[in-house]
């Protein structure tokens, strides 16, 4: 698949563009895990971050979309979501077991969730929690940055377990 035909086109209005670029960093996660060894899958490579695996990481982008476009915007309670939770700490990144490929379709679910929300809303409508309403645009904005930012790590941890490098 060539990724550059995957960007929003050039001159596209704002919501496009948005929801292209944060579909093409979603769709790169994907790309950056294919052909991963199965023993790699729940491998930690940051000696400080022990859980930040490639499995660890989908569940934690999965469940980041659930927080920001469920629970935030959408009011959908906090028990529906494990970062919410007090213990264990982290709970959304703790996946050892689970297979990366359930993980990843787990995550493209909620993407496609995350997407049928922002169709349905304006951009500038606000959340529904009582104490931080981020507008639908600032929520888009926040996750092209968190799901990019991840993407990078991904892109080293990759390098770092199999040598496997490259942009797209």
């Amino acid at each position: 698949m060539n990724f550059y035909d995957k960007r929003p086109p050039l001159t596209a209005d704002e919501r496009v563009q948005l929801v292209g670029w944060l579909d093409l960093q979603r769709a790169l996660v994907r790309r950056k895990l294919e052909g991963l060894a199965e023993a790699d899958e729940h491998r930690a490579v940051f000696p400080t971050s022990p859980l930040m695996t490639p499995a660890g990481l989908v569940s934690h982008l999965r469940w980041t979309e659930h927080c920001w476009f469920n629970v935030i915007f959408l009011g959908e309670p906090e028990t529906t979501n494990p970062q919410f939770q007090k213990e264990p700490k982290s709970a959304d990144w703790r996946v050892d077991g689970v297979p990366l490929a359930r993980l990843l379709d787990e995550f493209e679910a909620q993407w496609a969730q995350s997407n049928e929300i922002t169709t349905a809303h304006a951009l500038d409508d606000v959340g529904k929690d009582a104490e931080f309403q981020p507008s639908l645009r600032w929520i888009l904005i926040h996750m092209v940055e968190e799901t990019a930012r991840h993407l990078g790590q991904l892109d080293t941890m990759r390098e770092l377990l199999d040598g496997q490098t490259g942009y797209y």
